[in-house]
């Protein structure tokens, strides 16, 4: 691990995003809660919460943060092409939470294709990106704007 001990405590906040698209009929069945699976948009979310708190077991070097909140939001894409996840990830540490943020949109979304794949085997994970990041030595970042 990267040695952050004479870093200081610092407020950090993380919020990254990504997305899965799927066929206007499996959209449809997850909005509506058709899936043979069950409510897809809440183990999702549950599944980019618990994917944030093991980030540490999941990528090599991480540190195991004390996360203060992991929020996990999943909308449907305007163009109703997909599902849309946000992640924001909160620490009071020495380190950032760009991999929490960052593991809980991905937990999230391979989710969502867990339980859809069955229904859709042609729906396609990506965009997952660092959206902003606060505090630390290096301050706010936030990406540019995709147009």
């Amino acid at each position: 691990m990267v040695d952050v001990a004479e870093k200081a405590v610092t407020r950090r906040i993380a919020v990254a995003e990504g997305h899965i698209r799927t066929s206007p009929e499996t959209l449809s069945a997850i909005v509506e809660g058709r899936t043979a699976k069950g409510n897809v948009l809440t183990v999702a979310q549950l599944a980019g919460i618990m994917g944030a708190k093991r980030t540490s077991d999941l990528i090599p070097l991480c540190h195991p943060l004390p996360l203060t909140s992991v929020d996990v939001e999943i909308a449907p894409e305007a163009d109703g092409s997909g599902l849309r996840v946000t992640a924001t990830a909160r620490v009071d540490g020495k380190t950032g939470v760009e991999m929490e943020a960052l593991t809980a949109v991905s937990c999230a979304l391979l989710t969502v294709y867990d339980m859809c794949k069955a229904r859709d085997r042609e729906m396609v994970i990506g965009g997952i990106r660092l959206l902003r990041k606060e505090g630390g030595r290096t301050g706010t970042w936030e990406a540019p704007a995709r147009g």
